[in-house]
């Protein structure tokens, strides 16, 4: 991909990240992925970025029994222990894989389920990447919300999670989740790729 040729091709950068905790002032980044899907489009691409960063073992140590369980039996923590890549060489290494396929600055934002919480981390640990990112959310979860109280019989079809607590995983789901959306509460009769219509309502 060598970049947007209009307004309606414009990136989404999907990032997932997995951490020893919620609170940026003391948790730390464990992993990130990443994938860009392209304007209409929500295809999976199959080179998606994933890195597992090192961090030392008091700072593991510190996290609470349920976040240390679900990283112990995803396998992450051993993934942890074992890389050689540090914070600052997953963030090199994803602004050099989103530049590689034509993202430009500040064009693309950053999608992905209740990823306001990805985002505070990236902004403390990342924050060359959070300013290369456009500073609106596509954030499923909302999507999911307002789905959940204007539309039950659709969100209760919805692609269900299965908690695997990856990344990479994690990201796949979301994008399903959009698409599924999409093809539900935001179908449109006379709707193309131009955004041409009106809205089809939902009985």
């Amino acid at each position: 991909m060598d970049g947007p040729e209009s307004e309606s091709d414009l990136p989404i950068v999907w990032i997932d990240c997995e951490m020893t905790g919620l609170n940026p002032q003391r948790d730390v980044l464990l992993e990130i992925a990443v994938l860009v899907t392209w304007g209409h489009s929500l295809d999976v691409a199959h080179d998606a970025l994933d890195l597992v960063m090192h961090q030392p073992n008091h700072l593991l140590e510190q996290m609470k029994p349920v976040c240390r369980d679900m990283h112990t039996r995803s396998g992450l923590i051993d993934r942890v222990r074992q890389s050689n890549c540090t914070v600052a060489d997953a963030e090199r290494e994803v602004l050099t894989y989103l530049t590689q396929r034509g993202v430009s600055s500040g064009t693309a934002p950053m999608g992905g389920n209740s990823v306001h919480v990805d985002r505070v981390f990236l902004a403390r640990y990342m924050p060359a990447l959070s300013a290369f990112l456009h500073y609106r959310l596509v954030d499923v979860s909302t999507v999911k919300e307002l789905c959940r109280r204007w539309y039950p019989q659709v969100y209760a079809a919805a692609p269900r999670k299965r908690g695997r607590h990856r990344a990479l995983d994690d990201i796949a789901e979301s994008i399903a989740e959009l698409a599924y959306y999409r093809n539900t509460i935001f179908r449109n009769a006379d709707i193309g790729h131009a955004g041409v219509g009106s809205p089809q309502p939902l009985q």
